[in-house]
């Protein structure tokens, strides 16, 4: 199986939120993805819900875009595709992997570019 194969039948769903990406300690309720590598703890939380989180840094306006597949274990390569079609755009990522997908949050004022970019890759849009 080929990422490019993947990726032409695949649907990036843009949530309709506009997220932040913190570090803080502690757990962060109703935070999208809670990483904590040892060093730090970083949060990816809907802007909405910003007022009770208690952040060292905060960096805000990040939209999340889902592929909508379940993406195989044995699958190589596909989020370097995705990377490198957005680096050529000049699209910042900030890349998150669940069990069966992937996500990648982009700057709003770059969510064009990036749309523009995945549906060259033959990817179809779902806004939220």
């Amino acid at each position: 199986m080929e990422p490019r194969d993947v990726l032409e039948d695949c649907t990036v769903e843009v949530a309709a939120d506009t997220y932040a990406v913190v570090t803080a300690d502690g757990d962060v309720s109703d935070a999208f993805a809670t990483v904590d590598d040892g060093r730090e703890t970083t949060h990816v939380v809907s802007e909405d819900r910003l007022d009770g989180v208690d952040a060292a840094e905060t960096n805000c306006g990040w939209r999340l875009l889902t592929f909508d597949a379940v993406l195989p274990f044995e699958l190589v390569g596909f989020l370097a595709v995705v990377a490198t079609a957005l680096a050529e755009a000049n699209v910042s990522i900030f890349a998150l992997s669940a069990y069966s997908t992937d996500h990648v949050l982009v700057k709003q004022d770059d969510l064009e570019s990036a749309l523009d970019a995945l549906s060259e890759l033959g990817c179809r849009v779902r806004r939220r």
